[in-house]
């Protein structure tokens, strides 16, 4: 294994791990600024939007710069944002700090993985994207319940100064560790973006967000919810968050496989095993094994989604993807955002820290409509003559003529 891939998933790990840690910190920042859980649930949101804008525009302007520079720049801004957090005097300062720190993230994870498969033959490179990916996994199964702890212990602000050390780790292995990138190569901005005039792209980044929206409407309030519904206390929070990362982790490898066999039957139903897991969970969250077990189930089902829904995106935007990867990791933080501010909608209203799970389930819910949606107008454009899949459709070269021109030889 290269070194340089342990770098970018120190990285990775860093990112992934201040993303997904505030949820365990929710009651401690809440009480410190003295702000209500649902406000201080707007700091996942602050964080989704920075990764809504930060991802396309970032991968955009580091087009034209050398790849490693675009990584240690936005090592960097994680670094700055990571700091003003841990520093912050007051919950304004914290969101800022929050939405800083989030510019870097989808950028990183679209140049890293260009990055990560430049460092092997190409028969390794989607082992080694996996391998660099591999630290925003392990973030959610060591980082988030060790960060959680930290700040239990500690304060939460002792949580965001680990993760600017491991900002200030990563940032040094990519210097010292990652070999000198070039520019990124394809097609230019102007193709990137005529993508965007086919309505299944669209279609696929609804479905993102949506699905994702589903998890983060109750993920956010994981905390309040098991010390005030189900009655674990503040310490168990970080076992529980385990539990979660485990069932991920899992999730997240079956989704994978499953994606590869037959992609739209496996979304309709992971989103639809999402959905019935969240109506569950409004009830198993009152008692403590029942909600440890739906969280485990939850976490898989939730996590399930992501490579089939990144690969749906990649799919319809074929022969362009880089700009319409981007703007899948920003609409997945889009449905960060919408659900932890829907979800926070229920609690404001008296319902109760267990009612964000009825905002999932709806959510989710949706996005499987908008699947079926999208996957009837495949089936149209299989059937329609002359259409593209249809019946009459002509016949494409693939490859340059130079291959056939080999070939006849």
């Amino acid at each position: 294994m290269p070194a340089a891939l342990l770098a970018l998933a120190i990285g990775a790990f860093g990112i992934g791990t201040t993303e997904f840690v505030i949820m365990g910190l929710l009651p401690d920042v809440a009480t410190d600024f003295g702000v209500s859980i649902p406000s201080a649930g707007l700091l996942i949101s602050g964080y989704a939007l920075g990764v809504v804008i930060g991802a396309p525009l970032l991968t955009a302007i580091g087009s034209k710069v050398s790849r490693k520079t675009v990584l240690i720049a936005l090592m960097g801004v994680f670094i700055a944002g990571n700091l003003v957090s841990a520093l912050a005097p007051s919950y304004g300062v914290l969101m800022t700090g929050r939405i800083v720190a989030a510019l870097s993230h989808g950028a990183f994870f679209g140049v890293g993985s260009v990055v990560a498969a430049s460092l092997v033959p190409k028969a390794k490179q989607a082992s080694a994207i996996a391998l660099m990916f591999t630290g925003l996994t392990v973030a959610n199964v060591l980082g988030v319940p060790g960060g959680t702890a930290l700040g239990q212990h500690f304060g939460w602000r002792s949580t965001f100064w680990a993760v600017t050390a491991l900002g200030v780790v990563g940032l040094l292995g990519i210097v010292f560790l990652v070999p000198r990138q070039g520019t990124a190569e394809g097609p230019g901005l102007r193709t990137e973006l005529a993508v965007f005039k086919n309505v299944q792209v669209w279609l696929a980044l609804a479905m993102t967000a949506l699905g994702f929206a589903g998890v983060f409407a109750s993920f956010t309030y994981i905390a309040p919810m098991m010390t005030g519904v189900a009655g674990f206390s503040a310490g168990s929070v970080t076992w529980l968050l385990v539990l979660f990362g485990a069932g991920l982790v899992v999730g997240n490898l079956l989704g994978g496989k499953a994606a590869d066999r037959s992609l739209m039957p496996s979304l309709y139903l992971i989103l639809a095993l999402l959905a019935a897991v969240l109506v569950a969970f409004v009830f198993t969250a009152h008692a403590k094994l029942p909600s440890a077990v739906t969280i485990a189930l939850f976490g898989a089902a939730g996590f399930a989604t992501v490579a089939p829904l990144q690969k749906r995106v990649m799919d319809k935007a074929k022969g362009a993807p880089a700009l319409a990867s981007a703007a899948n990791i920003a609409a997945f933080n889009l449905g960060n955002a919408a659900g932890a501010y829907l979800g926070g909608l229920t609690i404001e209203h008296g319902l109760g820290y267990a009612a964000p799970n009825w905002v999932g389930a709806a959510l989710a819910v949706s996005g499987l409509l908008v699947a079926l949606v999208s996957g009837l107008l495949d089936r149209k454009d299989v059937t329609q003559p002359g259409e593209r899949g249809g019946l009459h459709r002509p016949v494409e070269l693939v490859g340059p003529v130079e291959e056939l021109t080999d070939v006849r030889r």
